[in-house]
């Protein structure tokens, strides 16, 4: 049975820091283990816990993975914001996105990797706030593109489709890219968006639009 902590509790910087830890730690054994092969001894080991404390911490198991869940989209949500505070020309406004989500990958490459795997194990209304947050993501990415084709900056691609292979291409880096590898999130995010950039440049928009594809405003996080 699990033991919820009280709202005093709750409240206790040092019962937030404890818990962030364990989240940090459970999301290295999910992506090493799978969230439904391992069990709450193997995550009170990893954590150094009994399963009185580990649960006065985190309520279940599937907290937990929406907890890990909860870490990306926190993180991913607040880059999306930044994008959309610096303002810039639809191209300009992608290359941010991607240098954004590359960042969080790259720095939480275990969290991400449960992220992609192990959302269908969320249920109830875990699961409809997942779907909630992640399709307002889809939607400001979608709305970017939508808004280089209607300046003509992009040509007349499916927003929605054209998202989905940039999110695509994007989220496939958790298999390589790696925090201490030989890429890092910077190195990866310009050449992705001349890429991207080159399949839906419109040709008819000239060259300058061209030329301010991936030169304007960047991220904060380089």
């Amino acid at each position: 049975m699990s033991v919820q902590p009280s709202g005093d509790t709750r409240r206790n910087p040092k019962w937030e820091q404890r818990r962030e830890a364990i989240i940090d730690t459970s999301a290295r054994v999910f992506a090493r283990q799978g969230y439904h092969a391992t069990g709450i001894i193997e995550l009170c080991a990893a954590n150094d816990l009994g399963k009185g404390a580990l649960y006065h911490y985190i309520g279940s198991k599937e907290e937990l993975l929406a907890a890990i869940h909860d870490r990306v989209m926190d993180e991913v949500m607040l880059g999306a914001n930044r994008v959309a505070a610096a303002g810039g020309s639809p191209s300009e406004q992608l290359a941010m996105l991607g240098n954004e989500l590359l960042d969080v990958i790259h720095r939480y490459p275990d969290h991400v990797w449960v992220f992609l795997h192990e959302f269908p194990a969320l249920t109830g209304a875990r699961a409809e706030q997942f779907r909630l947050r992640r399709r307002e993501y889809e939607s400001q990415v979608e709305g970017v593109l939508r808004a280089g084709v209607e300046t003509g900056e992009f040509r007349d691609v499916d927003p929605w489709l054209a998202a989905r292979a940039w999110l695509g291409m994007h989220n496939y880096t958790y298999l390589w890219l790696k925090p201490g590898g030989r890429l890092s999130a910077h190195s990866v995010g310009r050449p992705f968006a001349e890429i991207f950039m080159h399949g839906i440049a419109n040709p008819d928009a000239g060259e300058d639009a061209s030329s301010r594809r991936v030169t304007g405003p960047r991220s904060r996080r380089q």
